[in-house]
């Protein structure tokens, strides 16, 4: 049972001339061209109804987040949350990562794009909200998504990654152009008003969120189509979208609509032990097909998992992170760890010290290209965040049809 496979032709770097396609359908083809982010100009997030930044008084200073032990805890109890620009010997680390990243993968012949380089210290002010500066362009994932030969731009959830977009926006006219069969679409732009958020969400102790768990209510209303291009995974002609805080159910019935006339079929997927959903690629990762990286702390819904056990879909879990730490402004959860990025169906690349989860890749039978990535997580990803692929060797395989061949060893 093998997909088919596209034109995905390797031209210059430096040029979007040239014949080949966008075209990605799965999370694991293999990989021909993607952009890559970087934390040039990078803000700290201000306060917000989507996100009230807090400092993580575990966290250090340094490269790895454990530099300076502690610094974490004297920031939150002498200064609080900052303002304004992040310190650029910060942003000057994830650069060399997010560098050797790109590196990496241009030395395995897949051509690598970077975002423009804008000014994001710049006041965002509309009819409906300001804000005191934007955020980077670390993390295209988040923003834009490659569904078959559609290009789809998310609505975005914050306020301060409003106008994220335009970091690539150049490229994606130029990839229009050179692409005939390509479709662009943009999702509807929300108001981000204050009436598009359940501000209330964020007094919520713990206890009150186990107790709504099962409600899928979060820090964003249903009042507006809202969605994160990284609450998505693809498999074929199915793409699995996950209830967050950053993703409603009205942006997945927008998606459904939009992707149906296409033959793409949307499917939401819920994890009701993560109280504060934000992105799929930390909680449910396809490596290839009949394989699935999953998250043991977020399990998915059983009636969820369903479509994939009837298939003999496996569930392989991501083991404790060997380096939990994260620096004191990072926004998101130890399990960047299980973040990783698929080269193809038998090649991952893996951030350089989770050794632990490279033995359960490598007992997988895949090749795990190690790379350092962790001075890129304070910027809010891992290397599946970091990158938007846009080409891939894959095709419109539907895994889930009555007829498709049932998994029984992968």
């Amino acid at each position: 049972n093998k997909e088919p496979k596209t034109a995905c032709m390797v031209a210059s770097r430096a040029s979007v001339s040239g014949p080949r396609n966008v075209n990605a359908w799965t999370e694991w083809g293999t990989l021909r061209e993607v952009v890559v982010g970087h934390a040039t100009h990078a803000q700290f997030p201000p306060a917000q109804p989507a996100m009230l930044p807090t400092i993580n008084i575990e966290g250090g200073s340094g490269g790895a987040g454990n530099e300076h032990a502690g610094a974490g805890a004297v920031l939150a109890r002498e200064i609080g949350w900052p303002l304004g620009p992040k310190k650029k010997s910060v942003i000057e680390r994830a650069n060399a990562e997010l560098d050797g990243l790109a590196a990496v993968l241009e030395a395995r012949g897949v051509v690598v794009h970077r975002p423009e380089v804008l000014d994001w210290s710049m006041p965002l002010e509309t009819p409906f909200f300001r804000v005191a500066n934007m955020y980077c362009a670390a993390c295209p994932r988040d923003v834009l998504a490659t569904v078959g030969n559609i290009v789809l731009e998310a609505t975005m959830s914050r306020r301060d990654r409003y106008f994220e977009v335009h970091a690539v926006r150049r490229l994606v006219r130029e990839l229009w152009r050179r692409d005939s069969g390509m479709l662009w679409k943009a999702a509807p732009r929300p108001s981000m008003a204050d009436s598009m958020y359940n501000e209330g969400w964020w007094q919520l102790s713990t206890k009150e969120r186990y107790a709504r768990m099962h409600d899928y209510s979060f820090c964003i209303t249903n009042d507006e189509p809202i969605f994160d291009a990284a609450d998505m995974v693809r498999i074929g002609t199915d793409v699995f979208v996950q209830l967050s805080m950053t993703c409603n159910a009205a942006g997945i019935e927008w998606l459904r609509r939009e992707l149906a006339p296409h033959g793409v079929r949307v499917h939401t997927v819920r994890f009701p032990y993560d109280l504060a959903p934000s992105h799929l690629d930390c909680t449910f990762v396809p490596l290839r097909p009949g394989l699935v990286l999953t998250n043991p702390e977020r399990p998915i819904l059983e009636e969820d998992a369903a479509m994939f056990r009837a298939k003999g879909w496996r569930f392989v879990d991501a083991p404790q992170p060997n380096n939990p730490s994260r620096p004191w402004a990072s926004q998101s959860s130890k399990w960047l760890s299980m973040n990783v990025l698929s080269l193809s169906p038998t090649t991952v690349v893996a951030e350089a010290e989770e050794v632990d989860l490279h033995a359960v890749l490598e007992d997988e039978g895949f090749e795990v290209v190690k790379v350092p990535f962790r001075a890129v997580y304070e910027f809010g990803g891992g290397l599946h965040c970091a990158t938007w692929d846009i080409c891939r060797d894959d095709g419109p395989v539907d895994w889930f049809h009555e007829d498709s061949p049932t998994f029984k060893e992968n």
